[in-house]
């Protein structure tokens, strides 16, 4: 029996009305348009946008060259060359890059490194007019860092209870 009612149903096209009727009830409601550049979305805040290279309070870069992030990137993306520093003879960063065309922003960076180093923004409106600009260097990272420190870790303890 459920054969031939399954039968009958298609002949019906009873998939397609429906869906037509929700086509209807739609057309005639009010559209609702987003003016882009002036209104914005919200936005969640666990966003992952462009990246960023931390310093501890007394300036000195929290990355440690562990290259755990390099390890994880799915995408290989960051690239990280490791040298010894000239005062103290501790390993650190000499080259320290990320490829945003590569680039899926996954956050498993963010989360492989030991240092929280490595962070993810909430800034999504950037663009490139020169060819080299979609690789962010060391000095880049951490200009964005340094500008934005304030803002990653206020965003960084309102998500800590859930990390």
């Amino acid at each position: 029996m459920s054969k031939v009612v399954s039968y009958v149903r298609s002949l019906l096209l009873l998939e397609m009305l429906s869906g037509l009727w929700l086509t209807l009830k739609y057309l005639f409601r009010p559209k609702y348009t987003l003016m882009y550049p002036m209104e914005k979305t919200p936005m969640s805040p666990r966003f992952r946008g462009i990246h960023a290279l931390r310093r501890y309070a007394n300036g000195e870069e929290r990355c440690i060259a562990c290259k755990l992030c390099e390890a994880v990137c799915p995408a290989l993306a960051i690239t990280i060359e490791a040298g010894p520093r000239e005062d103290d003879g501790t390993r650190r960063t000499t080259r320290y890059e990320i490829d945003l065309f590569k680039c899926i922003f996954c956050g498993f960076c963010e989360e492989s490194c030991p240092t929280d180093s490595i962070v993810e923004t909430h800034i999504h409106e950037y663009h490139f007019e020169q060819r080299g600009e979609n690789i962010l260097t060391k000095p880049k990272l951490l200009a964005i860092g340094d500008r934005l420190e304030a803002e990653i870790a206020e965003r960084r303890g309102a998500d800590a209870p859930y990390r």
